[in-house]
């Protein structure tokens, strides 16, 4: 099980955006110097972010994108499935009585990566841009202060 470029260069990307410029829209190329991400995949990202009402964008000299609502308001799991990004660890269907090896019946150890999957999906619900920011800035002044 892995979450793709899409999803963890979605989240990073939005909470650049929550940390940076809440106020006055952040340029992709910005968000790219930051980031270490390319910006024709910022581009493809920011598309369906905007589609989803994630973010909203502004054009000419000092334009960009901004968040659409509070940080503490954008769950992770909104952005990931902005992106068209699932996070699964089995690969047969739940609702199927067969299993991930095509045998009738599931593997043994299936119940272990359904829970797996449920605690990752409530995990990412969860959290907030607002969490990741904080926690940011939290390990941050922690350093400081060592």
């Amino acid at each position: 099980m892995k979450l793709t470029s899409k999803g963890r260069y979605a989240v990073m990307a939005m909470a650049d955006l929550a940390k940076n410029n809440i106020k006055e829209p952040t340029s992709l190329t910005e968000i790219s110097l930051r980031q270490g991400i390319s910006l024709s995949f910022l581009e493809q990202l920011f598309y369906r972010l905007k589609k989803n009402n994630l973010v909203l964008s502004s054009r000419g000299p000092k334009g960009g994108y901004i968040l659409s609502r509070s940080p503490n308001e954008i769950k992770l799991s909104t952005i990931i499935e902005a992106v068209d990004e699932k996070i699964k660890t089995v690969k047969c269907k739940k609702s199927s009585k067969k299993g991930c090896n095509g045998k009738a019946v599931k593997c043994i150890t299936h119940n272990l990566w359904d829970d797996l999957e449920t605690h990752i999906n409530n995990f990412f619900e969860k959290n907030t841009l607002w969490d990741i920011v904080y926690r940011v800035n939290n390990n941050q002044q922690k350093e400081v202060n060592r």
